[in-house]
């Protein structure tokens, strides 16, 4: 029997795209999925009995819904509007989720653009990781009309729990704003734990302390143990997304005549990390760079 579920074009099938897929399959949506990546495409396929698209305009064409989960949105707009792009072959009523950690006044261009077909698109950034994306447990921000967004729950609700930010674009904004807020927890939690390490404190007794204390945050329940003092640092966010967001969020403060001093300093400690590290460096790794500036590492005394 043929399924009721509207069918999904899936782009982006990478480390939270694969599994964020892998969810939907799960709830019984029909889906086919494209990425950049040939192999990638078709190992994805391949493990999960699905339909690899030939083309992104054939996805286009087949699907009643679009996801798009990219590295940045200079990728969404080709994948939309390139040379036989998504845009080209979209049936009028076709809706676009899109997931990248985009810039907000670019997402606001595209759905206005797709408009104009008669494709309606809002953001859905997602946070929690790779580990919560296996699970079906992101946090999804949905910035769009709530009549799109209502109507789209059932798949939203595969992936995560959803909360409304408001218009197009305050999704994108409030991803970036919380990986601003994240990222620098997780820094001065690294800086905490280098200082105790000095002073002669167990660093992983003040990661307990922390967590049952005023302290606490999403790096000290669960960052600081697993991937620093682990010395892992294998989290699965590169070091050049979390910079991406980052700038993103003081874009959005540039834009709107904020002066924010700590946000703007926070940004370049992570870009410099990115600099000296590699982009390709788990984020969890900045730790390493607080390390060298400290001249220890968290655990063990300095060299005398």
């Amino acid at each position: 029997m043929a399924s009721t579920k509207p069918s999904i074009g899936f782009v982006g099938v990478g480390a939270m795209g694969a599994p964020m897929a892998g969810c939907l399959i799960k709830a019984g949506y029909p889906l086919a999925v494209f990425d950049s990546n040939p192999d990638r495409t078709a190992a994805f396929a391949r493990g999960h009995g699905v339909e690899p698209a030939a083309t992104l305009a054939a996805l286009g064409r087949d699907a009643d819904v679009i996801i798009t989960i990219l590295p940045n949105s200079a990728i969404v707009r080709d994948v939309l509007f390139g040379e036989q792009g998504l845009a080209s072959s979209m049936r009028p009523g076709t809706v676009v989720i899109e997931m990248t950690s985009g810039i907000p006044s670019q997402t606001v261009a595209f759905s206005e653009r797709l408009a104009a077909q008669g494709v309606v698109l809002f953001d859905a950034p997602v946070s929690g990781g790779v580990p919560r994306a296996r699970t079906g447990e992101l946090t999804i921000m949905a910035g769009g009309e709530k009549a799109d967004i209502d109507a789209a729950m059932p798949i939203l609700n595969a992936l995560g729990s959803v909360i409304n930010t408001g218009e197009v674009g305050t999704g994108h904004a409030m991803k970036a704003l919380n990986n601003l807020v994240s990222s620098a927890g997780f820094l001065i939690g690294v800086e905490a734990l280098i200082i105790g390490s000095r002073f002669g404190i167990d660093p992983e007794t003040m990661v307990d302390v922390l967590n049952v204390s005023t302290g606490m945050n999403n790096s000290t329940q669960k960052k600081l143990k697993q991937y620093v003092l682990s010395r892992k640092f294998d989290s699965g966010f590169a070091m050049s997304l979390m910079v991406k967001d980052l700038t993103i969020a003081l874009g959005i403060a540039h834009e709107n005549n904020v002066n924010a001093p700590f946000s703007d300093l926070c940004r370049n400690l992570w870009a410099g990390a990115n600099a000296v590290l590699g982009q390709q460096a788990d984020h969890t790794a900045i730790a390493l760079l607080s390390e060298q500036l400290a001249g220890m590492q968290i655990g063990k005394p300095p060299k005398q």
